[in-house]
């Protein structure tokens, strides 16, 4: 995470050379910023890289999977976003299917308390990381949000780093392999889907958002179809199915209601 976050902040600060504003935070807001950072990313992969060496990938995506059905909650005690009874049908709709796609034929599910702590602590985390990450979003804009973040995720990794992994770190000899997964992950994962996020949290609210990331194991499946030639089976169909129609529950109520407003 360490090398992750520092390859992701290179590459904003070097952007950022290149832009024509300015980087300014209100000095008023740096609590918020590394409460922001505190929880995510650093308390949320902390809970959630030691929740997967307890317990199996499937339980660790079905506990992940509740962030969007809390995030609603969420939304409406902290920032009074409405939600309707359709959208609710959408968000429980979409987690049943990440349940269909991630267990199995005969639905068992069972898991270590140690490693559904960590990951609780994981999800727990992120919900409080949407709530700092709403109130930035709406005064600064996603590259500059995501640029603090992992500037100051990498500082409250690095002493982490120095007393567990350093040791190892200077002992290994990665491949090449290794390096371009690290490299994508800081590209793609820490770097413009953090900016992704963050922008449609400012655009369609918290609850919205949350919902899409569902999606993950639904893209990640097709892809591990395609790239390392996994096989998809009817119950990873279904579930694709019932994650999407959820989805789209969830986002047409929202465009009704956006037609519903009167113009200007």
């Amino acid at each position: 995470m360490l090398i992750r976050l520092l390859i992701s902040s290179l590459l904003l600060i070097i952007i950022q050379k290149f832009r024509k504003k300015r980087l300014h935070i209100d000095k008023s807001d740096y609590k918020a910023f590394i409460l922001l950072s505190f929880f995510s990313p650093f308390c949320y992969f902390i809970g959630e890289n030691f929740g997967v060496y307890h317990v199996s990938p499937t339980i660790a995506a079905v506990t992940i999977a509740t962030i969007p059905v809390f995030s609603p909650m969420l939304a409406y005690i902290a920032f009074k976003e409405r939600v309707t009874p359709v959208n609710m049908l959408g968000f429980i709709l979409s987690f049943t299917g990440v349940l269909v796609m991630v267990m199995d034929g005969e639905f068992r599910l069972t898991a270590s308390a140690v490693g559904i702590f960590w990951l609780s602590f994981a999800v727990i985390s992120a919900l409080i990381n949407i709530i700092f990450l709403k109130k930035l979003a709406a005064k600064y804009s996603s590259f500059t949000i995501i640029l603090v973040q992992n500037v100051l995720g990498a500082l409250f990794f690095l002493p982490v780093f120095l007393f567990t992994s350093l040791g190892e770190f200077i002992r290994t000899t990665p491949s090449i392999a290794a390096v371009l997964s690290i490299i994508a992950l800081a590209v793609f994962g820490s770097t413009l889907a953090f900016m992704f996020y963050t922008t449609s949290v400012r655009a369609i609210g918290i609850a919205r958002t949350a919902i899409f990331s569902n999606l993950i194991p639904v893209v990640t499946a097709i892809t591990a179809f395609f790239f390392l030639g996994d096989i998809i089976e009817p119950g990873h169909i279904a579930g694709m199915v019932i994650v999407i129609s959820g989805l789209l529950l969830t986002q047409l109520s929202h465009k009704r209601q956006q037609k519903q407003k009167p113009k200007n």
